[in-house]
């Protein structure tokens, strides 16, 4: 057979066939750069581009943070091509209307300076520690990030620009006390109000119904009455968690773990550095410093007084203690070559600009005794085997499960497991071990579903994976009505009896807002005690949607949180004056009224400024 491959791919036709198929996927494929030139633009706002790296960065920062909220339920919406390109759309959105707002502050000749950035950057946060700005929380979080100190600089100074912008609107924008005072009233109302609940339950016990009427509800309701698709499904599992439990080491081989390893038990090496920081490529100014200190000038004097450094310069440039593999590389190789405290380096180059290190005290590294981490150890050097002894498994499992595809006791056998077989159960029953996307997804391929072959090994979580076949399937079916007539009886007699209390309940409501209050004891019903309720009440919703009583009380129907039908009488609103949530009110309607100037802004510049996305359009 290959034989023949070899010659059909020598033959005149097959090269012509593969030569039209190259050039499609040439002209596919490179066309976009040729013709539109657009290839690393998402968006243009005017005449700036939003560049398709930023955006995509963007886009993967909110699915990051989406995906922290909420991992779970997030992974399975992201299985949704469509929630993901409204996501894209949304993200590429909100660049475009800040790409908008900050063309707006630019003509209006809306400026941050240096030191505005500078400041914030010292005030922020999460830079601080023990109250105090930390250049190496600073530097860390740089290099996580992928800023380099001009690019976060000019990310900041652009945030600060719009803010700027949006203070400008905000002053514009002004609450009247009379919107306060309207709006706190309507929180604070509170209302009377009575209930009469007719019990569903109640009246399905003597409702009548017969043959006809369960056949025909169970004719006009077959999808009440369908058992979904099931399978009985075995699947093997393997786990370094489980293994562990049998790579138990001796006391012996702790002790030789811990004597091969002990740099790894041992606290890091410290050293309390202080620096001068000359930012930039100022070479010049540097020197002259290193120079006065050559020359016998006091170190912390200068570095207070011509580092900059604005978070340690106050404090004579002291940066505390610091470990390896924390600060920028050049900076740390500098400061750990210096021996003897004291000692002080030349001019070393990072990205920050030029430093000066001092050593100002050091601290060796100090090995943790045996006895207080030997627990700690045993797990660690089972832990490892079993993962060495999973990782050799699931070579061995991969190989088996696919090449005796139609059974899972041979993969079972060759690592030592067993197999496990459910019940017949649906894809919303799946044992806790099987609630997987990617499991899901195998078990409706052709593969495994239509072939009755073997799943390929799927990731269940770390080092845990299982594979999982279908033994038998029974398709989505309408049930016998012999199988379910107790539950068409049940769900039947509840439906009329609940078309009968809606049909009491708008007697009622007619009966009572006519002054007739006989249909009651006709009915044996009365109403509940009077209380007072407010928006957090249970029937909230349809109480304060009731037009306010005038001379006679109002009525309105509603359902309980059980299923029963309620009549609610509205008898009087209390109108409750309070300041207690005036302050909350008024900042909760600024907010809202400079989101809508804001949003009003855009849009109006989104009417004059030429825009053109490349992407999701």
């Amino acid at each position: 057979m290959m034989e023949r491959l070899r010659e059909g791919v020598n033959s005149i036709a097959v090269k012509i066939i593969l030569g039209l198929i190259i050039l499609s996927f040439v002209f596919a494929g490179v066309g976009s750069y040729i013709v539109g030139g657009n290839a690393n633009v998402a968006a243009t706002v005017g005449n700036v581009d939003i560049a398709r790296g930023e955006f995509e960065q963007a886009y993967q920062n909110e699915r990051n943070r989406l995906q922290a909220q909420n991992s779970d339920y997030f992974n399975a919406l992201l299985g949704d091509p469509t929630y993901v390109e409204q996501l894209r759309r949304s993200v590429l959105q909100r660049m475009v209307n800040q790409a908008l707002l900050e063309q707006q502050a630019d003509e209006l000749g809306l400026r941050i300076s240096d030191q505005q950035v500078r400041d914030l950057i010292v005030t922020m946060p999460q830079f601080q520690n023990n109250g105090r700005f930390d250049q190496e929380v600073y530097q860390s979080f740089l290099r996580r990030a992928g800023f380099t100190p001009d690019s976060f600089a000019e990310y900041l100074r652009r945030d600060m620009v719009r803010a700027q912008l949006a203070g400008a609107l905000a002053n514009t924008d002004f609450v009247l006390p009379s919107e306060i005072a309207i709006t706190s009233g309507l929180i604070s109302q509170t209302r009377d109000i009575r209930t009469l609940e007719i019990d569903v339950n109640q009246l399905a016990e003597t409702v009548d119904i017969n043959d006809e009427q369960i056949q025909q509800y169970y004719d006009d309701n077959a999808q009440r009455f369908t058992r979904p698709e099931q399978y009985r499904i075995s699947y093997v599992e393997l786990s370094a968690q489980q293994l562990q439990e049998e790579f138990a080491p001796t006391d012996d081989e702790v002790e030789d773990y811990y004597q091969d390893n002990l740099s790894s038990f041992s606290t890091e090496e410290q050293r309390q550095v202080a620096h001068i920081l000359i930012q930039g490529d100022d070479e010049a100014t540097a020197q002259s410093i290193l120079d006065e200190l050559n020359a016998g000038a006091d170190f912390a004097q200068l570095a207070e007084d011509k580092s900059q450094d604005l978070g340690s310069a106050e404090e004579g440039g002291d940066l505390g203690w610091i470990e390896k593999g924390v600060m920028d590389p050049a900076f740390e190789d500098a400061a750990f070559a210096l021996t003897a405290v004291g000692d002080m380096t030349g001019l070393v180059k990072s990205d920050f600009g030029y430093h000066i290190i001092k050593l100002n005290a050091l601290k060796e590294p100090q090995a943790k005794p045996l006895a207080e981490i030997k627990d700690e150890l045993k797990a660690e050097l089972s832990g490892q085997r079993a993962v060495d002894e999973f990782y050799s498994l699931l070579t061995e499992l991969e190989t088996v499960a696919f090449e005796f595809p139609d059974s899972l006791d041979d993969a079972a056998t060759a690592i030592g497991a067993d197999v496990t077989t459910t019940d017949f159960v649906s894809a919303y029953e799946l044992p806790e071990l099987l609630r997987n996307q990617e499991i899901s997804n195998a078990l409706t391929s052709e593969e495994v579903k239509f072939d009755g072959l073997n799943s390929e090994v799927i990731e269940v979580g770390s080092e845990h994976v299982v594979v999982v076949r279908i033994e038998e399937a029974r398709e989505q079916t309408v049930l016998p009505l012999e199988d379910v007539k107790a539950d068409v009886e049940s769900q039947l007699m509840f439906t009329l009896a609940r078309e009968q209390a809606d049909a009491l309940a708008l007697e009622v409501i007619d009966a009572l807002s006519a002054g007739d209050e006989t249909i009651l004891a006709d009915n044996n019903l009365s109403f509940n005690d009077v209380s007072t309720v407010d928006r957090g009440s249970e029937f909230a919703d349809v109480v304060f949607a009731m037009p306010r009583p005038t001379e006679q009380s109002q009525f309105a129907q509603t359902q309980s949180l059980i299923g029963n039908v309620v009549v609610v009488e509205l008898s009087k609103v209390n109108d409750v004056i309070s300041s207690d949530f005036n302050q909350q009110i008024e900042a909760q309607l600024s907010q809202t009224f400079q989101g809508q100037e804001q949003q009003g802004l855009v849009s109006q510049l989104a009417e004059t400024t030429e825009i053109e996305y490349f992407i999701g359009e």
